[in-house]
């Protein structure tokens, strides 16, 4: 995020430059006030392509194994470019490399479940998933306790991404 913030501001000076020169080749006959809208433009279009490019960073840097199951994008009223071209802010990676099966039932999976948010710190859990049922089941406390099953279908981006690995 601090790096992020530094290409910004790198990206206005260098709008600011760009446009000092330009003025400056047009023989001062530009106004003044285009050097800090060309700052400002050149940060907009910095942060705007830090926003879309997030998402092929952080998957092209995951580790051999992990599968992204799902893509969560968003649109916003107040980055109206959304609306026409959505961005994806969040996703949650499975860690096929490392599944382990039950032994006393082969359809039962417990699965690495990565969940990556563009401005939260990365979170993982750990997630059952039954094939047969296409049930899935999350850690209920932590403590030891049994899981809390839910039925989300077959279809379920996370339970076809297990079930289709083994």
């Amino acid at each position: 995020m601090f790096l992020e913030l530094i290409a910004v501001f790198v990206a206005g000076f260098a709008g600011a430059g760009g446009m000092l020169l330009l003025t400056r080749l047009a023989g001062r006959r530009l106004p003044k006030w285009m050097i800090p809208v060309g700052a400002g433009a050149a940060m907009m279009a910095a942060a705007i392509s830090n926003e879309y490019s997030w998402f092929g960073r952080n998957t092209a840097a995951l580790p051999q194994g992990m599968v992204v199951a799902q893509t969560v994008e968003t649109k916003a009223w107040w980055r109206p470019w959304t609306l026409a071209f959505p961005f994806t802010e969040r996703f949650a990676a499975v860690d096929l490399a490392n599944v382990q099966t039950n032994t006393q039932d082969e359809n039962l999976h417990l699965v690495a479940l990565y969940l990556y948010s563009r401005w939260k710190p990365l979170s993982a859990v750990e997630v059952m998933v039954d094939c047969t049922k296409g049930m899935m089941a999350d850690p209920a406390l932590g403590d030891g306790s049994p899981p809390v099953w839910r039925d989300v279908g077959h279809d379920d981006p996370i339970v076809s991404t297990v079930c289709r690995k083994v």
